[in-house]
């Protein structure tokens, strides 16, 4: 269903700051909490005493203290005391691979020997002060690949967002896909064209003419497992589009890290990482809060699609020259699935 042997985004840091955090991924209940050094850790979410969720519990001394017993867990997943109690003899339990980058907390639910940092996906914009990034996390209960079809074609936006980023143009613009390695990459250009109402704002937002005739992008970018990155933005007509220099345009990266916890559930982490006026706060809040309110649509919508092909599972879905970006990510999914199961 999903492949394991890979990084995805558990949390984000302050999530687990002062408490334990129970949270599933791929099928993997997990508690994660910060040790001894305040590094953030991922145990399997069990007590080995009765089988009490260690999330339950609290964080004494940087060691997890199971909120039924008392029973004390370092970091590596071993049974360190208990209160009158030896606890030798007692057994482990599984630790799973987590790192901190790029403000979010990752792990790894597979085999931990294959647990690369290099395969960790690099988010450049994340590390530099010219960027600025505001984003938060929704639950939906969809499979996490109706999430990735939705992101891979943008032409939804025209229904679903007809009063934010939803334009005619959508419709008229076929986009292009090419598949290079594990990449999927759908691109749409919207020469002269009148700016939707979000970007319409965060024009203004950057100083230009929020009715001046634009030159529109969409570039999404889909990496294994879970991610989409999609290029995204506005230049002023004739300016070179995507390529127009800085001071004619507005744009930046959509970010959607997708976290598998069920069949039929994600975490879904979004946000949009901008280079313009990046020290601006207030700016960075108003897009924060109308990017949520987009998000927040693709979910009743998800949710609303996930509902009805659990009840008929029977019947298949149909794919258009629209989809293909989405067809091609699932593609690519499938053969990743199947080679962990083959080995």
């Amino acid at each position: 269903m999903f492949p394991k042997n890979a990084w995805y985004v558990a949390c984000m840091p302050q999530e687990i700051d002062e408490k334990p955090l129970g949270r599933r991924v791929c099928g993997e209940p997990i508690v994660f909490f910060r040790g001894p050094e305040n590094q953030a850790v991922g145990l399997e979410d069990w007590c080995p005493h009765r089988g009490a969720p260690l999330s339950l519990g609290q964080v004494v001394e940087g060691k997890l203290v199971c909120g039924y017993h008392g029973l004390e867990m370092g970091c590596e997943g071993k049974v360190v005391a208990m209160p009158g109690q030896r606890v030798r003899g007692f057994p482990s339990v599984r630790s799973y691979p987590v790192i901190e980058r790029y403000g979010f907390v990752w792990v790894w639910p597979g085999d931990a020997a294959k647990a690369d940092p290099a395969l960790l996906p690099h988010l450049a914009w994340a590390e530099d002060p010219a960027w600025a990034y505001g984003g938060g996390m929704y639950h939906v209960k969809c499979d996490y690949r109706l999430m990735i079809d939705n992101l891979m074609d943008l032409t939804h936006e025209k229904y679903v967002h007809a009063t934010s980023i939803g334009q005619k143009e959508l419709d008229e613009v076929v986009p292009q896909t090419v598949t290079e390695g594990d990449l999927v990459i759908t691109k749409r250009e919207m020469p002269g064209v009148k700016a939707p109402p979000f970007w319409a704002t965060a024009m203004r937002g950057n100083g230009l003419d929020g009715e001046a005739t634009v030159d529109r992008w969409q570039r999404c970018r889909f990496m294994p497992p879970s991610s989409v990155m999609i290029d995204v933005g506005v230049a002023l007509a004739g300016q070179g589009g995507f390529d127009a220099p800085a001071p004619a345009k507005t744009s930046g990266i959509v970010v959607d890290l997708i976290t598998p916890e069920t069949e039929t559930s994600i975490w879904y982490f979004w946000g949009l990482a901008r280079n313009f006026r990046p020290e601006d706060k207030a700016l960075t809040a108003s897009i924060r809060e109308a990017q949520g309110k987009v998000f927040l649509e693709d979910l009743e919508m998800l949710e609303a699609q996930q509902r009805n092909l659990s009840a008929q599972p029977e019947r298949k879905l149909l794919s258009l020259n629209t989809d293909l970006g989405g067809v091609q990510a699932r593609r690519i999914i499938e053969r990743l699935v199947a080679q962990e199961q083959a080995s």
